[in-house]
């Protein structure tokens, strides 16, 4: 075993081109060595204060290696209470480099992991088996918080020399299900696994996704895509598993909803940085869908801070409900007054609503809760059409049914999602049938704020609530069904809410 000390970074550390805040150490080299035999190396050194987002460490990998094996361990001295104690996070750049959204990436593991490895026919989850060709390679350390003493770490790289096997070729799930044509479908679209952050295993999510009476849900995985071609087996007629990833930024995270097989999208940038806008191009070129994840969760690095102008739909329920969902659904309510003040309403530029579980591990509830999707049919493509045109309303549970219309004198009709072509003073109905509500509360919203709150519904959770207006008194109407009893803070926790019906020619 040998040993490196890189405690001096100042004095080792490059600028690295195309990654934003990054800094590059000294190299550790590695000699040739005869098949079946391991050789390791040792690094340690101390990051301070104010560190870089990424820290890389270049691994100069001679031929003939069959496996890259890494473990790492880091301090985690006292601080004082409000203040941010160590996390340093990790992963792996193979020979073809770090540059931003380049080819080299092979596998991240956030803080989820000690230890990982790679090699031409399988990795640990989180990473991608391929060729471990000669090179420089590149652990990446991501120093999530730094405490004030500094962060101190310790590196053991071992390569094992020999032979290498076949990678396996990737097989992905269909992008079509056994649908029932058009009709309204449910799912969870941001949930993890053992392949980031989770505890659940593949088979494990996709037997709850069923259980909770789910039709689709999207793998979201942090920084990774490497669950991808492990989905396949775990698809069926009664389930469509999107692919996709959880892009976890410093500045917020976004789920790339739907997109193709083997797609990795590149995080390393903050607003600041100007580079979203060229990563959300990427998504919508891979056939996904652009959706901001809890803007205002108040986790570090969570709150969105690069706007909303490239957002397909954004995540208004994360989970259990709470105050930071609260605010985010406040928050994308004003984004509704404001696209049809601008006179968009009803358009391509207002932004539709998800909500999804981001379940990582038991007690997480997967489905809890879920977009319900008016599509065509059971397939990626139509799916992603519905939540694109907000055809759609969020549930916590599959118990939970709403019908939400609204309808002229002269036989006109809209659902969710569309516009309702009449004159500004013409009567209009607004009609909202409920099932598995028990004692919850239906408020009818719009641009002016909450203009209708019914009484309780029944203890059977069934019931309609009919409203009427205009299109000069409301420019839309959307619904929220709350639980009678109030939560924390809040007016009373959200069981369901629906896109808007906009009102108006």
């Amino acid at each position: 075993m040998c040993e490196d000390d890189h405690a001096g970074i100042g004095r080792r550390a490059v600028f690295v081109t195309g990654a934003a805040a990054a800094l590059t150490l000294g190299t550790v080299s590695f000699a040739s060595a005869t098949p079946r035999e391991q050789r390791t190396r040792t690094v340690r050194g101390t990051l301070p204060p104010g560190s870089p987002d990424f820290v890389y460490v270049p691994v100069d990998v001679p031929r003939g290696v069959r496996e890259i094996h890494v473990a790492y361990t880091y301090d985690r001295p006292t601080v004082p209470a409000g203040t941010q104690g160590n996390a340093l996070d990790i992963g792996l750049f193979d020979e073809r480099g770090t540059e931003l959204g380049g080819r080299g990436f092979r596998g991240w593991s956030g803080g989820a992991r000690t230890e990982f490895f790679v090699r031409a026919d399988a990795a640990t989850p989180g990473y991608l088996p391929g060729p471990v060709r000669a090179g420089t390679w590149h652990i990446a350390l991501g120093p999530y918080t730094v405490a004030p003493q500094g962060l101190s770490y310790e590196i053991t790289i071992t390569l094992t020399y020999g032979e290498q096997d076949q990678t396996p070729r990737p097989v992905y799930p269909p992008e079509r299900a056994g649908g029932r044509g058009r009709a309204w479908y449910r799912g969870d679209c941001h949930l993890h696994s053992e392949y980031s952050d989770g505890r659940y295993t593949l088979a494990e999510i996709a037997q709850l996704a069923r259980a909770a009476g789910l039709d689709f849900i999207n793998s979201s995985e942090h920084n990774t895509h490497s669950a991808h071609a492990h989905w396949a087996e775990h698809a069926g007629d009664d389930l469509l598993i999107l692919l996709g990833e959880e892009v976890t930024t410093r500045n917020g995270h976004v789920v790339a909803l739907g997109t193709d097989p083997g797609t990795f999208v590149d995080w390393r940038y903050r607003a600041r940085d100007n580079r979203f806008g060229r990563f959300a191009r990427q998504i919508r070129r891979a056939g996904g869908l652009v959706v901001p994840a809890h803007p205002h969760a108040t986790c570090i690095g969570c709150n969105w801070k690069f706007g909303f102008g490239e957002a397909d739909a954004v995540e208004v329920w994360n989970g259990a409900y709470t105050p930071d969902d609260e605010v985010a659904l406040a928050d994308w309510d004003g984004m509704l007054v404001a696209s049809v003040r601008e006179g968009r309403g009803g358009g391509r530029d207002w932004i539709p609503a998800m909500g999804s579980s981001d379940s990582h591990r038991s007690p997480d509830v997967i489905g809890r809760p879920q977009t319900v999707v008016l599509a065509d049919d059971l397939t990626r493509e139509a799916i992603q059409e519905g939540i694109r045109a907000g055809r759609s309303y969020v549930a916590e549970s599959s118990k939970l049914s709403l019908s939400f219309t609204a309808s002229g004198g002269r036989g006109e009709h809209a659902g969710i999602g569309e516009r309702l072509r009449v004159d500004r003073d013409t009567p209009v109905t607004v009609r909202l049938e409920v099932s598995g509500a028990p004692r919850c509360t239906v408020r009818l919203v719009t641009d002016q704020g909450v203009l209708f709150t019914s009484e309780p519904l029944p203890v059977s959770g069934a019931g309609t609530v009919e409203w009427r207006t205009t299109a000069s008194y409301a420019a839309y109407v959307r619904a929220e069904v709350r639980h009678e009893a109030a939560a924390g803070p809040l007016p009373g926790a959200l069981a369901a809410f629906t896109n808007p019906v906009f009102l108006g020619s």
